[in-house]
């Protein structure tokens, strides 16, 4: 039996209410396709800078080497500048593991109305490859003459053949196992007149050698004009490290809510860890109110699993995740309705492990079948009788005394 080392990392805000959900629903695919987890918690997060001046103890790089896949929470918190959490955890991690490849898949579920106007689930369903480890996100820099009038800061952007070449490559890789087989560069080398000229030319590089794949380029602007008019169009996506930034926020934000959306920081090559976190942020305003969607830490937990080698366990969690999306009421209030935290991460655990959905929410007969379940209703005698559905007893006798 398969046996996979995950590193716990719950982090600030709802990053610690959607994580217990998560791993529930984790234990349950490891439970229901055979294979085994082992989770470690960390409590590296605000709460800790707070209190010892570090994200995270000086011998945490090499903790986590330990492990196969981190799973992470939310990170930020009001008293901590954003720079200070960002660079005293995550960043560390996606560089020193070589996490070169963000990979985010922006999906419009059933039940998850889209802000765009008449757009149906299946219309939006493409995937957004940022590269992760250099580009515009440098520490090269500085600034000089503070507070006089000659004020300056000066930013560099770090674009080498190599981290250019393997993100285009993983891009290209990628979109072979795809139905569309297309692949498509952000770029803006009519105004950025150095990176982006050699990012579009190792792109053409890299189009010859994948013959197969269609390939096209857009400049970051009118880029983000088609996201909203065209999302149809696209399949696999890639970008430097800030044009992929904008695009995969931008992407989970046409199909409803990033409350939905997961993202993977992928080491290609399993020289390292790779790290597994929703979209989301740590969302101080909804903390402790039992109210934030776990759904992009479950499908977040999903891609680790595919990462790890567990693609039926995977499927099972995106199969669920559909079904209880599908459902209005298991649906959280980001998405319109009054369902909890616990409640929507739950109805996603017992499908992932072939059992019946319990919740203070009723569901329609017709629900029930197309979800291939099966409703018992309580008779005088303390007995229960199938309504709903043809798998199990048609009656269960209530037990002698």
């Amino acid at each position: 039996m398969a046996k996979h080392k995950i590193a716990l990392i719950p982090g600030d805000g709802i990053g610690k209410e959607v994580l217990p959900e998560g791993v529930r629903v984790l234990e349950a695919a490891a439970r229901r396709f055979n294979f085994q987890l082992e989770f470690t918690d960390f409590d590296w997060s605000c709460d800790r800078f707070a209190k010892t001046g570090k994200m995270m103890p000086d011998d945490g790089m090499e903790t986590l080497k330990g492990f196969e896949s981190i799973f992470l929470g939310a990170v930020g918190w009001p008293g901590v500048p954003d720079h200070v959490s960002l660079w005293g955890l995550l960043i560390p991690i996606r560089r020193e593991f070589d996490e070169y490849v963000n990979l985010r898949p922006v999906r419009l579920f059933e039940g998850v109305p889209s802000p765009l106007a008449n757009r149906k689930p299946g219309e939006i369903d493409f995937w957004v490859v940022r590269e992760n480890t250099e580009g515009e996100y440098s520490s090269i820099g500085g600034r000089m003459f503070q507070g006089t009038d000659d004020e300056m800061a000066i930013q560099q952007a770090i674009f080498t053949r190599k981290g250019v070449d393997r993100v285009l490559k993983f891009a290209f890789d990628f979109a072979s196992t795809t139905k569309k087989k297309h692949v498509t560069s952000a770029t803006k080398s009519n105004g950025i007149i150095h990176t982006m000229p050699f990012w579009d030319e190792r792109f053409a590089e890299m189009c010859k050698k994948y013959p197969d794949i269609k390939a096209d380029q857009y400049h970051i602007d009118i880029l983000t004009a088609h996201f909203v008019r065209n999302p149809d169009w696209f399949d696999v996506v890639v970008g430097s490290n800030l044009f992929g930034d904008i695009l995969s926020d931008l992407g989970p934000a046409l199909t409803g809510s990033i409350g939905v959306a997961p993202s993977g920081n992928i080491n290609p090559e399993r020289k390292f860890p790779s790290m597994f976190e929703p979209v989301h942020g740590s969302a101080p305003d909804i903390y402790g109110r039992n109210i934030a969607n776990p759904i992009g830490m479950i499908w977040s937990g999903a891609m680790m699993l595919e990462h790890l080698g567990e693609k039926s366990a995977a499927d099972s969690i995106v199969k669920a995740i559909e079904r209880t999306l599908g459902e209005r009421t298991l649906r959280t209030r980001d998405l319109g309705v009054q369902a909890d935290t616990a409640a929507c991460g739950k109805a996603v655990e017992r499908l992932v492990g072939g059992a019946a959905v319990h919740t203070k929410f009723s569901m329609s007969p017709s629900k029930l079948k197309d979800l291939g379940m099966t409703k018992y209703v309580k008779t005088s005698d303390g007995s229960y009788e199938r309504q709903v559905g043809r798998a199990g007893p048609k009656m269960i006798r209530k037990p002698d005394d």
